[in-house]
């Protein structure tokens, strides 16, 4: 319940904003009579308008409105979003909500897809720093896992006064920069600790070595490993980077230290869907049951997780997009308002495969 000076201020603030009053609002006596409150909980809710601005208390002749200021006129900004790739994966659900506060927004965004390779997003960095007019980019960086040869190439936007605003990544070379990050250390752990209630305890990992994400889910997946007392073997940990994932556990390209991985755990953790559709589909081949001899996890809950047979369980940010929350995050900044980096929580969604 609120106090009661709360409620006094709430039912002024909306006087005041309808014109109820036009230069001045009733004496202090006035409103302890209106709202039957005492005149100390009539002066606290005066001081609290007066901390919004809305009023100016002047001694011996009462409390003014103050005049407020026209809204300024609405400014279109120029966008640009630069990812990894633009149609693959969960890119399509991100760029569709970036698009949609963009709109929202009056503005158009020009999207730019670097395939996750520093080259290309050299060149998109330097098309950017050309361009006569540019307000903000969204981006999510390539290969935030290792070091960035480009990292002067976003000084120089943020030298500009270009707002920058990262997805999924970013770099400790640019600290000052906002993000927008999945909750990646505790979705390793939330994984963990649901194989672990689920009775599993030789529990494998996948990741990614060269994006922060993979890296961070790795760390959540070490840290609820300890703390469960649980087998922290290399054997059962196996890396890839983005120049690998095209051919992994692709027929004839399975490797032996997977195959050993994958025969001796009770579950596995995949650093993403694509990669978990790719465990289930081996494990089928083989003839081992999913989950029968071996539960299978991830992160994403993409369309991926729908289409493997069994459905996988994954995690999944529920109502929040990062690329919805990225989008109205740089807008926000545009407009001058205070904004601080924010991470996107997981939730699980239990399917088949566990």
């Amino acid at each position: 319940m609120n106090p009661k000076y709360q409620s006094v201020a709430d039912e002024l603030r909306a006087d005041i904003q309808k014109g109820t009053y036009e230069k001045m609002l009733p004496t202090e006596q006035a409103l302890c009579a209106r709202f039957r409150v005492s005149r100390q909980t009539v002066r606290q809710a005066l001081s609290l308008l007066e901390s919004e601005r809305l009023i100016e208390r002047r001694q011996g002749s009462g409390s003014h409105i103050r005049r407020q200021k026209e809204p300024p006129a609405h400014r279109r900004y120029s966008i640009a979003v630069v990812t990894t790739y633009i149609s693959d994966y969960i890119f399509p659900s991100i760029l569709r909500e970036i698009e949609a506060v963009c709109s929202d927004n009056d503005s158009a965004p020009l999207l730019f897809a670097t395939q996750n390779q520093f080259a290309n997003e050299r060149k998109i960095l330097l098309t950017l720093l050309g361009m006569e007019q540019l307000d903000g980019v969204l981006v999510e960086g390539t290969k935030t896992g290792l070091p960035n040869p480009n990292i002067r190439l976003y000084q120089k936007l943020m030298d500009r006064g270009i707002s920058l605003v990262f997805m999924h990544g970013n770099y400790e070379q640019l600290p000052e920069t906002l993000s927008v990050l999945d909750d990646n250390a505790a979705g390793g752990r939330m994984l963990v600790e649901y194989l672990y209630w689920k009775g599993h305890r030789r529990i494998a990992g996948i990741f990614k070595y060269d994006d922060l994400q993979g890296r961070q889910r790795f760390v959540g997946y070490l840290d609820a490993m300890q703390e469960y007392g649980l087998s922290l073997e290399d054997c059962n940990i196996l890396w890839y980077g983005t120049d690998q994932k095209g051919s992994f556990l692709k027929e004839g390209s399975v490797r032996d230290e997977t195959k050993q991985l994958l025969s001796s755990c009770s579950a596995v953790i995949c650093y993403n869907d694509e990669i978990a559709t790719r465990v289930v589909s081996y494990l089928n081949r083989q003839g081992i049951s999913v989950p029968g001899d071996v539960a299978v996890v991830s992160f994403d809950n993409s369309q991926y997780s729908e289409m493997s047979t069994p459905r996988i369980t994954s995690l999944s940010h529920g109502a929040y997009n990062v690329g919805r929350m990225a989008a109205e995050l740089l807008f926000r900044h545009l407009r001058g308002e205070s904004c601080i980096s924010s991470v996107a929580p997981w939730v699980l969604v239990e399917k088949e495969s566990s």
